[in-house]
């Protein structure tokens, strides 16, 4: 980049500027908050599987310098912590080099699991919904549905997410729905508490206006209730389709699946291969954010339309 002399005769300001605009905004700290976790993760991988290359050298009659034993550490078959750059190249290797039909594509494991994450995600978007709109507007629902439906998650998933999935395999039901239920029963908690919250939060005057106007019951959820909530509904949904995720994945480990990044995960635990674990959480943990994303995208759209500065 051509050094731009500096309003004070300095030299170097186009560099400055850039580097500062970076740092104006989230790109810069979110790069240093990753550089810190990638050396903090090379400095965990050292610490964990010295025990194991301090073994092998000592059986070997082998002596290394601390680089080479570090080095060593790195490239173990099987490490208690693989290091970075390992887990990226099984990343490449299991979505790159391979076709995404096969059974050994991450990509094929990982739509398997978007699949579920989303059918999950709708059913329990719209039952959050569906319940915080009957919450607001019952007297009654709001006494006896609100305390069951903040009950049911005390349930740990991990014992009910074999239940349900053998359940509905029982009735034939497919795959994607069983684990979608897993994935609802999860992500209909956030929206529908969310969504009690925002329906309820237009100031009293406006709610006393609206009955001034004499506006029926359907037409202030309509017109008041709905727009106020939803900052509250997207909110409420980057929670969501994160959990739904973490649904999916729970309803694939402890069933027996074939498919799916629960399924690779478990698969790699059975037989010690940690390089393919990580791989896959990082994958999973990728696909989160790619759809947190997306619903802040929709979010900020829609606040635009409807005249909010998001």
């Amino acid at each position: 980049m051509s050094e731009i002399a500096e309003p004070g005769g300095g030299v170097g300001y186009a560099p400055r500027v850039w580097v500062q605009r970076i740092f104006a905004g989230q790109t810069g700290p979110v790069l240093v908050v990753v550089a810190a976790l990638i050396l903090i993760w090379y400095a965990g991988a050292i610490y964990l599987n010295a025990p194991q290359q301090i073994d092998r050298d000592r059986r070997a009659g082998i002596e290394r310098n601390f680089i080479d034993f570090a080095a060593a550490t790195y490239a173990q078959e099987r490490p208690v912590l693989p290091a970075p750059h390992q887990v990226a190249a099984e990343i490449w290797k299991t979505t790159v080099e391979v076709k995404p039909t096969s059974k050994r594509s991450l990509i094929y494991h990982g739509w398997v699991t978007l699949s579920s994450t989303l059918t999950g995600f709708g059913i329990g978007t719209l039952l959050g919904i569906v319940l915080a709109i009957g919450i607001v507007s019952s007297r009654t629902l709001d006494k006896s549905l609100m305390p069951w439906i903040i009950t049911s998650q005390t349930i740990p998933i991990l014992a009910i997410a074999p239940m349900i999935v053998v359940v509905l395999g029982s009735l034939n039901v497919a795959p994607i729905w069983a684990k979608g239920t897993v994935s609802a029963y999860l992500a209909f908690f956030p929206v529908a508490v969310g969504m009690v919250k925002g329906l309820r939060s237009p100031d009293p005057m406006l709610l006393d206006l609206m009955r001034t106007y004499s506006a029926s019951p359907t037409q202030t959820m309509w017109k008041l209730r709905l727009p106020a909530a939803m900052p509250f509904l997207f909110a409420s949904l980057k929670v969501a389709i994160a959990i739904s995720l973490v649904g999916a994945i729970v309803g694939e480990m402890p069933t027996g699946a074939r498919a799916g990044l629960g399924a690779r995960l478990l698969s790699g635990s059975y037989y010690g291969q940690t390089v393919q674990i990580w791989s896959a959480l990082l994958v999973a943990a990728f696909m989160a954010a790619i759809l947190v994303t997306i619903v802040g995208m929709a979010d900020r759209m829609v606040l635009r339309r409807m005249g909010v500065k998001a």
